[in-house]
């Protein structure tokens, strides 16, 4: 690995004081086939002219794609998209493995981290920390905090609450200890109901909690797909969604279609209210990102 970088991204927690706007970012994953390859490349050379304000790279199920988030990432910026953030989890790594990779992502120039505990990997149901490695995020901010203080960290915030979660003032609670270990920013899981991000961002500020809370959010591509995702996470599917799902009947574009005017209008109303950013889970795809620019050209036409 080389020491020297061609750049080096600046800390996001920057780019959200300095912001007149809100933020705009998309999420990428590694894929796992060579069909998905292309899709992934296809999407990075048809989104770059959208210019987010930064894009995030996951580290796939159980940490298994672990290299290959740093070769998208590197992908990412020969595109010029940036700030680049990778996913970090503590899955299958060691505190010596876990030192390393923080030295590796600050000496490639990434500043900015997306901290994780990650999912237990496939096969397993409950999660369990390597040998001499961490249980938990909040433990990952205070080592990536104490290795490379400058780091900018984002956490994962559950408005509708972590399917792990004892009680809703036990996960807010801890919520809270990521962000005094050191992290900077929240990013939620999916929602489908805007209402449950309002209620999260109201909880969050009676707790003490005061950083950026950027809300995620997917758009539906098929009802099939919408019901898979939200019974792993827990989110709420609304009725209404569904019936203009079921309405698209066995035509995928006029399903893709449905899922993206519902996230436009999920979008519209967030922008409405002031919130800091619109960070987007867009399945390594082109089309879901056109939520974002329809949200615009509504917000434009009625002004």
């Amino acid at each position: 690995m080389s020491n020297e970088s061609p750049f080096i991204d600046p800390p996001l927690r920057e780019r959200f004081a300095a912001a007149e706007r809100p933020l705009l970012s998309y999420e990428f994953f590694p894929p796992k086939s060579e069909a998905g390859m292309i899709s992934l490349q296809e999407a990075v050379e048809g989104l770059v002219h959208t210019a987010p304000d930064f894009v995030t790279v996951t580290y796939g199920a159980g940490g298994s794609t672990r290299n290959l988030t740093f070769e998208i990432a590197a992908l990412l910026r020969r595109f010029r998209y940036g700030p680049v953030m990778p996913h970090l989890t503590c899955v299958g790594s060691s505190l010596d493995d876990l030192n390393a990779l923080a030295d590796r992502i600050w000496d490639d120039g990434f500043r900015n981290i997306m901290t994780l505990r990650g999912d237990p990997p496939k096969g397993q149901t409950a999660f369990i920390p390597a040998s001499d490695g961490l249980a938990c995020a909040r433990d990952l901010v205070k080592l990536l905090k104490e290795r490379h203080p400058d780091f900018c960290l984002g956490v994962a915030g559950y408005p509708e609450g972590h399917p792990e979660a004892d009680s809703p003032q036990n996960e807010l609670n801890y919520l809270k200890s990521k962000i005094d270990a050191g992290a900077d920013f929240i990013t939620t899981q999916l929602f489908l109901e805007n209402d449950s991000y309002y209620r999260f961002i109201d909880r969050c500020r009676a707790a003490g909690i005061h950083v950026p809370i950027l809300p995620g959010l997917m758009p539906a591509l098929s009802l099939g797909q919408i019901r898979r995702i939200t019974a792993m996470c827990g989110a709420a599917l609304p009725p209404e969604l569904v019936k203009r799902l079921e309405n698209a009947g066995d035509h995928p574009e006029r399903a893709m279609s449905a899922g993206i005017l519902w996230c436009t209008e999920q979008i519209v109303d967030l922008l409405q209210q002031g919130v800091p950013g619109i960070h987007l889970y867009i399945l390594n795809q082109i089309r879901p990102a056109m939520s974002y620019q329809l949200a615009q050209t509504v917000m434009e036409m009625t002004r």
